[in-house]
Protein backbone atom coordinates (compact mmCIF):
# COMPACT_ATOMS: atom_id res chain seq x y z
CA UNK A 1 0.00 0.00 0.00
CA UNK A 2 1.36 3.48 -0.81
CA UNK A 3 2.66 5.49 2.13
CA UNK A 4 0.47 8.09 3.84
CA UNK A 5 2.20 11.05 2.19
CA UNK A 6 1.65 9.63 -1.30
CA UNK A 7 -1.94 8.72 -0.51
CA UNK A 8 -2.58 12.30 0.63
CA UNK A 9 -1.02 13.68 -2.57
CA UNK A 10 -3.15 11.33 -4.67
CA UNK A 11 -6.29 12.18 -2.68
CA UNK A 12 -5.67 15.88 -3.35
CA UNK A 13 -5.15 15.15 -7.06
CA UNK A 14 -8.37 13.14 -7.16
CA UNK A 15 -10.29 15.96 -5.44
CA UNK A 16 -8.93 18.52 -7.96
CA UNK A 17 -9.84 16.26 -10.86
CA UNK A 18 -13.32 15.72 -9.43
CA UNK A 19 -13.89 19.48 -9.15
CA UNK A 20 -12.70 20.01 -12.73
CA UNK A 21 -14.96 17.29 -14.13
CA UNK A 22 -17.99 18.59 -12.21
CA UNK A 23 -17.24 22.13 -13.41
CA UNK A 24 -17.05 20.85 -17.00
CA UNK A 25 -20.29 18.87 -16.64
CA UNK A 26 -22.12 21.92 -15.25
CA UNK A 27 -21.49 23.77 -18.51
CA UNK A 28 -23.89 21.48 -20.41
CA UNK A 29 -25.58 19.14 -17.92
CA UNK A 30 -27.24 19.06 -14.54
CA UNK A 31 -27.20 16.52 -11.74
CA UNK A 32 -30.03 14.03 -11.81
CA UNK A 33 -31.83 14.50 -8.49
CA UNK A 34 -33.21 10.95 -8.55
CA UNK A 35 -30.14 8.94 -9.57
CA UNK A 36 -26.93 9.42 -7.58
CA UNK A 37 -23.87 10.04 -9.75
CA UNK A 38 -25.94 10.65 -12.87
CA UNK A 39 -25.90 13.84 -14.91
CA UNK A 40 -28.33 14.79 -17.65
CA UNK A 41 -27.31 16.80 -20.69
CA UNK A 42 -29.62 19.78 -21.06
CA UNK A 43 -31.94 19.32 -24.01
CA UNK A 44 -32.23 22.35 -26.29
CA UNK A 45 -35.11 24.80 -25.82
CA UNK A 46 -37.27 25.07 -28.90
CA UNK A 47 -38.39 28.34 -30.40
CA UNK A 48 -35.27 30.36 -29.65
CA UNK A 49 -33.88 30.40 -33.19
CA UNK A 50 -36.25 32.72 -35.05
CA UNK A 51 -39.01 31.50 -37.34
CA UNK A 52 -39.45 29.51 -40.53
CA UNK A 53 -36.35 27.94 -42.07
CA UNK A 54 -34.04 29.70 -39.61
CA UNK A 55 -35.90 28.11 -36.70
CA UNK A 56 -35.65 24.67 -38.26
CA UNK A 57 -31.94 25.08 -38.94
CA UNK A 58 -31.31 26.38 -35.44
CA UNK A 59 -33.30 23.50 -33.95
CA UNK A 60 -31.39 20.96 -36.03
CA UNK A 61 -28.09 22.46 -34.89
CA UNK A 62 -29.19 22.31 -31.26
CA UNK A 63 -30.26 18.67 -31.55
CA UNK A 64 -26.95 17.81 -33.22
CA UNK A 65 -25.03 19.54 -30.43
CA UNK A 66 -27.12 17.67 -27.84
CA UNK A 67 -26.32 14.37 -29.56
CA UNK A 68 -22.62 15.23 -29.59
CA UNK A 69 -22.63 16.00 -25.86
CA UNK A 70 -24.19 12.70 -24.73
CA UNK A 71 -21.00 10.61 -25.12
CA UNK A 72 -18.99 13.39 -23.46
CA UNK A 73 -21.40 13.30 -20.52
CA UNK A 74 -21.08 9.52 -20.27
CA UNK A 75 -17.28 9.66 -20.35
CA UNK A 76 -17.12 12.35 -17.66
CA UNK A 77 -19.65 10.47 -15.49
CA UNK A 78 -17.52 7.33 -15.76
CA UNK A 79 -14.39 9.25 -14.74
CA UNK A 80 -16.27 10.82 -11.84
CA UNK A 81 -17.51 7.40 -10.70
CA UNK A 82 -13.96 6.02 -10.69
CA UNK A 83 -12.68 9.08 -8.77
CA UNK A 84 -15.43 8.78 -6.16
CA UNK A 85 -14.68 5.07 -5.81
CA UNK A 86 -10.98 5.82 -5.27
CA UNK A 87 -11.81 8.49 -2.68
CA UNK A 88 -14.08 5.99 -0.87
CA UNK A 89 -11.25 3.44 -0.87
CA UNK A 90 -8.87 6.02 0.61
CA UNK A 91 -11.39 6.73 3.37
CA UNK A 92 -11.80 2.99 4.06
CA UNK A 93 -8.07 2.24 3.92
CA UNK A 94 -8.36 -0.10 0.92
CA UNK A 95 -6.87 2.20 -1.71
CA UNK A 96 -4.16 0.85 -4.00
CA UNK A 97 -5.33 -2.77 -4.25
CA UNK A 98 -6.32 -4.35 -7.57
CA UNK A 99 -10.04 -5.15 -7.71
CA UNK A 100 -9.37 -8.28 -9.74
CA UNK A 101 -6.35 -10.03 -8.20
CA UNK A 102 -6.09 -8.16 -4.86
CA UNK A 103 -2.39 -7.34 -5.31
CA UNK A 104 -0.93 -3.90 -4.75
CA UNK A 105 -1.21 -1.51 -7.69
CA UNK A 106 2.22 -0.16 -8.61
CA UNK A 107 2.83 3.32 -7.19
CA UNK A 108 3.92 4.63 -10.59
CA UNK A 109 0.57 3.53 -12.03
CA UNK A 110 -1.28 5.27 -9.22
CA UNK A 111 0.74 8.44 -9.76
CA UNK A 112 -0.12 8.39 -13.46
CA UNK A 113 -3.77 7.41 -12.89
CA UNK A 114 -4.84 7.90 -9.25
CA UNK A 115 -8.30 6.42 -9.91
CA UNK A 116 -6.84 3.13 -11.23
CA UNK A 117 -8.92 0.17 -10.13
CA UNK A 118 -6.70 -2.59 -11.48
CA UNK A 119 -3.02 -3.41 -11.53
CA UNK A 120 -1.37 -3.11 -14.93
CA UNK A 121 -1.57 -6.86 -15.61
CA UNK A 122 -5.27 -7.15 -14.76
CA UNK A 123 -6.10 -3.86 -16.47
CA UNK A 124 -4.75 -5.22 -19.73
CA UNK A 125 -6.80 -8.41 -19.38
CA UNK A 126 -10.18 -6.82 -18.62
Amino acid sequence: MPDKKLIEELRAALERNKEEIEKNLKTFAQKDKKLKGDWDTKFPKWGEGGSGGAALESGADQVEQYGNLLPVEYNLETQLKDINLALDKIAKGTYGKCEKCGKEIDEERLKAHPAARFCLKCGENK
